[in-house]
């Protein structure tokens, strides 16, 4: 851990930080399906995982539920950026519901991977963590074929019926370090596993984490703005961490323990891809109060990324001047 030397007290705003392009995608796509359809327009499973999102959609008039046996028959329903199985798909066909996909582009790669690999006969060890929404959407676009392995100790015990016919995928919000060493213990135990074409981490959880890295030599104390259930944010208090730098994830400054910050110049501030900016800006304004009066901000990648919206939502979205919160 490192002081700035002079024991005045500074707080370092990350860059990339907050929303990812697949979160602004999700958003806007209940914002416009809210105005192009009026209410209710029901959501299966949080759109992205932020409290302080879901609250404000709900309250334009969006109705989060857990399955789909929730939404009437025929009603309105959008998939979240965690993806679904083919079964939820299916259940919303059998239902006539009118479905606007939210589905992260990147994982829908993902889901596009394990089906084609499961269609040459490969088994798929699904490297990520069995609660998270998104594991459960890719296992279930091959769940004969599938295997989850979470951690290093189950990397070195999976058995796979055929070793030369084994592939491996992973969810997209990962540990670079930790998903790293499961592969690699994957590759030993398997010579011939095949992979992804492209790594299935995504971008913005990548550029996150690193620069999460350049920062930690230089501050005391992390805050990661994100709500508890975001895997992405968890894993950038946990990269921090391994670097010997306390780190906290915070849904909002309400969460500040007085502890942290005793004999502590150095602050950095980040937020995980489904945080918006103002919450992080309140986070900042609160540290001034606390006598972090200057603010540095630290880059260290440029990210330029834009997703499409579904094609139900881009003829209506052109209409339409007021769509997202940011």
């Amino acid at each position: 851990m490192s002081t700035n030397g002079n024991g005045v007290k500074k707080a370092i705003l990350l860059r990339p930080r907050g929303f990812c392009a697949g979160v602004v995608r999700a958003i806007d796509v209940v914002k416009i399906a809210l105005e192009l359809y009026g209410a209710p327009i029901y959501v299966r499973k949080e759109i992205v995982h932020n409290r302080h999102v879901v609250d404000d959609l709900r309250a334009h008039g969006a109705i989060f539920v857990n399955e789909l046996n929730e939404v009437p028959d025929g009603a309105r329903a959008i998939f979240s950026a965690h993806g679904v199985s083919p079964a939820v798909r299916e259940e919303a066909t059998r239902r006539n519901l009118q479905v606007v996909d939210a589905t992260c582009p990147l994982v829908t790669k993902v889901h596009f991977e394990a089906v084609r690999f499961a269609r040459e006969g490969y088994t798929i060890l699904l490297i990520g963590h069995r609660d998270h929404e998104e594991m459960e959407g890719t296992f279930g676009e091959a769940p004969q074929n599938t295997i989850i392995v979470e951690t290093e100790t189950e990397a070195e015990q999976v058995q796979v019926p055929n070793p030369d016919k084994v592939c491996y995928l992973t969810q997209t919000t990962l540990s670079l370090d930790e998903t790293r060493s499961i592969v690699e213990i994957l590759e030993r135990r398997f010579p011939k596993i095949a992979g992804p074409k492209s790594q299935d981490i995504c971008y913005a959880t990548e550029n996150r984490q690193m620069a999460v890295k350049a920062v930690a030599p230089l501050c005391q104390l992390l805050l990661v703005v994100g709500s508890q259930n975001s895997s992405n944010s968890k894993r950038l208090v946990e990269v921090c961490q391994r670097s010997g730098v306390p780190a906290y994830l915070i849904d909002d400054c309400s969460f500040f323990q007085d502890v942290w910050f005793e004999g502590v110049d150095t602050v950095s501030v980040t937020a995980g891809a489904s945080a918006p900016e103002n919450l992080v800006l309140d986070v900042i304004e609160a540290l001034r109060e606390r006598g972090y009066a200057t603010v540095e901000e630290m880059d260290i990648v440029d990210e330029d990324v834009r997703f499409n919206l579904p094609p139900e939502l881009q003829g209506g979205a052109a209409k339409l001047t007021t769509i997202a919160i940011r």
